[in-house]
């Protein structure tokens, strides 16, 4: 049996231009928002289109081409690996988050 690994690969369009932290001595982060699509027929025969929304951060250098190379609209594809984060908020409240932190990244697109 083959080894099971936590790998995420996803194709989608930018929601906005990438924010882009710095973090010190050369390194950055980018935090990205991606749209996935999915097309399908409900049971009245009807087109629906299905919108997902995934946090996506890039460090160092695929930090540096996102912010290089990436605009609002454009077409990307990513691979990474999916991490969950826990925090509390201000109220007290433990809240979870879930983001893909890619080590990989492919301009499929530019915005027109």
């Amino acid at each position: 049996m083959s080894t099971m690994r936590n790998k995420v690969q996803l194709i989608g369009h930018l929601g906005a231009d990438p924010e882009i932290i710095e973090m010190g001595n050369d390194r950055k982060l980018a935090k990205i928002n991606l749209a996935t699509n999915e097309s399908y027929k409900n049971a009245n025969g009807e087109r629906v289109t299905d919108t997902q929304w995934h946090q996506v951060v890039a460090w160092g250098k695929l930090a540096g081409l996102a912010e290089k190379l990436l605009v609002k609209g454009s077409e990307v594809a990513v691979e990474g690996k999916l991490i969950h984060k826990s925090y509390t908020d201000k109220q007290g409240v433990k809240r979870y988050t879930s983001e893909v932190q890619i080590s990989d990244l492919i301009l499929l697109k530019k915005k027109d």
